[in-house]
């Protein structure tokens, strides 16, 4: 992918947008010295960035995230680190938004700052395969309520449609009419259909602007 210097990326519970954040600041690692991926997963979703602090710290990767991140409190707070983001104009960084609005709402205090300066992506993942999203309606509505809470609009879609460690080719290929109607009726381009580097190399060739993702595994 063509990179900005900021992405933003949202998404339902589920929709698979850590992993995503995580290979994407991999990525940029690699090209650049300064950078840095935001949580703003602050209602305590299954998968979390700071589940990788580790790695990410071993890779020169800068992780801001709620000082209550992995605890059971929920308290939609800025962390004060988020500020870097649009104050250093030379970190490359991936903002990883809360899997509601509560997320959107925290990245909204310094959306403003991020239009500014117009070197940004906000990209909507999408999952047909999770229960409140099964369809284009549904999906659009999730949409609308994160684009109100964040005062911004997304600029494209990350189809990331799965079912976890069972997904097959098939269920990919399956959801690629979903990804497109969701496409057509907002407007956005598709600008990538991320799978599971198991999958890569079968899919490859069959969907446009396809994306290997190395999966992060769950930290208990």
């Amino acid at each position: 992918m063509n990179y900005k210097r900021i992405t933003i990326l949202c998404g339902h519970y589920g929709s698979g947008k850590t992993n995503i954040a995580l290979n994407m600041a991999y990525e940029l690692k690699e090209k650049h010295d300064n950078v840095a991926i935001a949580d703003l997963d602050i209602v305590n979703p299954y998968f979390r960035t700071t589940d990788s602090a580790e790695e990410l710290k071993q890779k020169g990767i800068k992780l801001i995230a709620s000082k209550y991140a992995g605890s059971n409190v929920d308290i939609p707070a800025l962390p004060q680190d988020m500020y870097s983001i649009t104050d250093d104009k030379t970190v490359h960084a991936v903002i990883d938004v809360g899997g509601d609005d509560r997320g959107a709402l925290a990245l909204g205090r310094i959306m403003p700052q991020i239009e500014n300066e117009n070197d940004y992506e906000a990209l909507l993942v999408i999952n047909k395969y999770r229960p409140l999203t099964p369809d284009v309606t549904s999906t659009i509505e999730v949409m609308a309520e994160i684009e109100t809470a964040g005062k911004f609009k997304f600029t494209g879609i990350v189809n990331n449609s799965n079912l976890g460690v069972e997904t097959t080719a098939e269920d990919v290929l399956s959801s690629q009419n979903y990804a497109d109607g969701v496409a057509k009726a907002t407007g956005l381009p598709l600008v990538a259909t991320s799978v599971s580097d198991k999958l890569f190399d079968e899919l490859s060739g069959k969907i446009d602007n396809l994306i290997a993702l190395k999966l992060q595994k769950k930290i208990n």
